[in-house]
């Protein structure tokens, strides 16, 4: 067997008698086109909601929890699937989520959630694996959407312009900081770090001018 493979390699490397260095070269670039495009063609397909959805765990479990969210169905029309939220648009970020995702190919293979049980009992931890993720990367997947430069204060909720133009904007919190659950059911919350009433009071104390200006520019608002 390695005496073969010996062989191979020799007559791998050994020169062309019959073909120019042309023609090989152009043979090599096409292939090349060929396999760019067909990776690519692959690649982008992983991406799609057909795909995502192609095994049951996923659609019946978090893509039925999706359908009744706003970010599938909402005033503007705009629709978020599975890649917008999961993979990074970037090319790197994308390849290495990629890899990162190939795992979940061992899960399927062998049932890891495979029923509604299994899935409920890792839900916790596939929702923590996420978040830590997203909390990593500054929630990147949504700032391919959501930049705060683009937000009109004016038009959110009193309680969304003291966030975002307090906690977001410094950079003390990111997205999924206060966003877990926007697009699935959320786990057993018990111990999992929450915005909570103490941030609630230290964004009064330490932005309490902003707020109240905040607060009555909403009020000066026509209905």
């Amino acid at each position: 067997m390695i005496k073969l493979i010996k062989d191979y390699w020799k007559r791998f490397k050994r020169p062309s008698a019959y073909i120019g260095i042309g023609t090989l070269s152009l043979g090599g670039f096409v292939a090349g086109i060929i396999f760019w495009g067909g990776f690519n063609t692959a690649l982008e397909y992983t991406n799609t909601e057909t795909f995502c959805i192609g095994c049951h765990e996923m659609k019946t479990n978090v893509y039925e929890e999706l359908t009744s969210t706003i970010h599938y169905t909402n005033r503007s029309g705009v629709r978020a699937v599975c890649s917008d939220c999961h993979v990074p648009h970037d090319w790197t970020y994308k390849i290495a989520r990629k890899m990162q995702a190939s795992k979940e190919v061992w899960g399927k293979v062998f049932g890891t959630i495979n029923t509604r049980d299994k899935f409920l009992a890792m839900r916790r931890e596939l929702a923590e694996r996420e978040w830590a993720r997203l909390k990593a990367n500054d929630s990147l997947e949504c700032r391919n959407c959501h930049q705060l430069e683009s937000m009109d204060f004016t038009l959110q909720s009193p309680r969304a312009q003291a966030m975002h133009s307090t906690l977001l904007a410094s950079g003390e919190k990111t997205c999924i900081d206060c966003h877990k659950g926007i697009a699935h059911h959320l786990p057993d919350m018990q111990g999992v770090p929450m915005i909570s009433e103490k941030w609630h009071w230290k964004i009064e104390q330490r932005y309490e001018p902003w707020v109240a200006y905040i607060a009555t520019e909403i009020a000066s608002q026509p209905d």
